[in-house]
């Protein structure tokens, strides 16, 4: 029972789009935690709803497994299950400490209710970090999204169980409150998607180029110079308009790169500018960077920016250098050494000064950092947000489409404007409500998965920056303990009478 749940609350998310369903089966799990007798047993009934969640949600994980199948296919069902099990302990540690807290009733779903939002939350950051299908996350692809601009994801979150928790306390009354509550939310955001960004004046156009190079080929020496080529003709396919700049993927080059020379002096040529995802490299090569630059005139480097958090296992392994030596072992999107150094810091990009004042100043997520709320989030407000990705290690079916919702996500928490570019699917221009806007010649500025052409695009403008992006999350985690205090205060006062 506890499985087939939490199998149904991940129909809600991207791209299942079943929000009833998910919503009607958070409904049941929380039913089913709040008259548990004893912490173990919400443990356990919160684990394996967790599993049913988590597996389904991110079956794409096992994916990466069959790029090399003879190698690594073998590990894929363990990689699902210890992933769907391991993120189902902060649903289950957060239920048992609310069925310790509370007894059965409204205190206990007030405790259930907000012990699972810090879970979602912490989810975000222990370990590195993995907010991915959260609970805020069965809002996406609806108008209700567009609170994020007040509360961000994990806001949407606490939400969406408050709302799944009434039902459950008053099956007539708290059906017929959540209703009326949910359609206010859907209308607001209605309303909401309609603001007009603020005006960008003679906006530059950026071209989005999606290669569609499959993920076997990607780093296969005998195809690095048709692949080389393919980027350089989409690059300087028929023009619609007058790109400012070119955008490729990340770790879109398949050369290491030596200012002046090779492929460096190669991009320098073009006639636009471009600004790629590339691997860095230092001395002797054992050192790399998952990086992103703007090469210029005689294979110049410019601006650059070095990716900050690295997926673990995916980009490094702890203890990489050992690891390496000892068993061979290395990080799976790692072409150089045992895996990739981690940037020093985030900072904004600046395409001004090469690019005579056009495009200004952006924050730059590469792939796997654009699910993180926080890491767009710079002393300096940026005007645009630039994703460069390349999701061709999660298929088809689920994983690119999670990862391109909630990249959208972070366009409406921060009111700006998102330019995405991946290998294979799906890069996008959205405006600062998180909507696909228009190319040049007026078709939606997105390409889908397994597409291979160009998009040219205006850059859109920004909005004010939202209550969101001014508070961060702070005040919800105060809301939330706050509540979790409440419900342990509650069930003391009842204890003494």
């Amino acid at each position: 029972m506890s499985v087939a749940l939490g199998a149904g609350v991940a129909l809600g998310q991207v791209p299942f789009g079943l929000h009833i369903v998910a919503l009607a089966a958070l409904c049941g799990v929380l039913a089913l935690l709040v008259r548990q007798a004893r912490a173990r047993d919400g443990f356990a009934v919160a684990l394996f709803a967790g599993a049913g969640h988590f597996a389904l949600a991110l079956n794409w994980i096992v994916q990466p497994f069959f790029v090399d199948p003879w190698v690594y296919g073998w590990m894929a069902p363990f990689a699902l299950a210890l992933l769907a099990f391991g993120l189902a302990l902060f649903w289950a540690g957060a239920s048992a400490l609310a069925v310790r807290l509370a007894r059965p009733g409204g205190l206990r779903l007030l405790a259930l209710v907000a012990a699972l939002a810090l879970a979602d939350l912490a989810r975000g950051y222990l370990l590195t970090g993995f907010p991915w299908a959260l609970f805020g996350h069965l809002a996406l692809d609806t108008s209700a999204e567009q609170l994020a601009a007040l509360i961000g994801g994990y806001g949407l979150g606490a939400l969406v169980l408050a709302l799944c928790a009434l039902p459950v306390l008053a099956p007539k009354a708290g059906t017929a409150a959540s209703v009326a509550v949910l359609a206010g939310v859907l209308l607001w955001g209605q309303q909401h998607a309609r603001l007009a960004p603020s005006e960008a004046g003679e906006a530059p156009v950026v071209r989005l180029v999606q290669p569609a190079i499959a993920q076997s080929l990607k780093w296969n020496p005998e195809e690095a110079r048709a692949n080389f080529d393919l980027l350089m003709a989409l690059t300087e396919s028929p023009l619609e308009a007058a790109p400012a700049l070119a955008l490729w993927p990340e770790t879109a080059v398949p050369y290491l790169m030596t200012e002046g020379e090779g492929a460096a002096l190669a991009l320098g040529g073009l006639k636009i500018p471009v600004a790629s995802g590339y691997q860095r490299v230092e001395g002797d090569g054992r050192q790399a960077w998952n990086s992103f630059a703007l090469f210029g005139p005689g294979g110049s480097i410019g601006p650059s920016y070095d990716k900050v958090h690295l997926v673990p296992f995916g980009e490094y392994i702890p203890f990489g250098d050992l690891a390496y030596r000892l068993f061979g072992l290395r990080a799976f999107a790692a072409q150089q050494g045992a895996g990739y150094t981690a940037g020093r810091k985030a900072e904004l990009m600046d395409f001004g000064p090469a690019l005579n004042g056009l495009l200004g100043r952006a924050r730059v997520l590469i792939c796997y950092e654009a699910i993180f709320p926080e890491e767009v989030w710079t002393e300096e407000r940026p005007a645009w947000i630039l994703q460069i990705t390349n999701d061709a290690w999660f298929g088809t079916l689920t994983g690119p489409y999670q990862h391109f919702a909630q990249a959208r996500l972070r366009a409406i928490e921060q009111g700006l404007p998102l330019v995405r570019v991946a290998n294979t699917g799906i890069s996008a221009v959205v405006d600062a409500r998180g909507q696909v806007v228009a190319d040049v010649s007026g078709a939606p500025a997105l390409m889908g998965m397994g597409a291979r052409g160009v998009l040219d695009v205006a850059l859109p403008g920004a909005l004010p920056a939202p209550l969101y992006a001014r508070s961060g999350d702070l005040p919800l985690v105060v809301l939330l303990l706050a509540a979790l205090g409440f419900a342990a205060i509650g069930r003391g006062a009842r204890e003494r009478t």
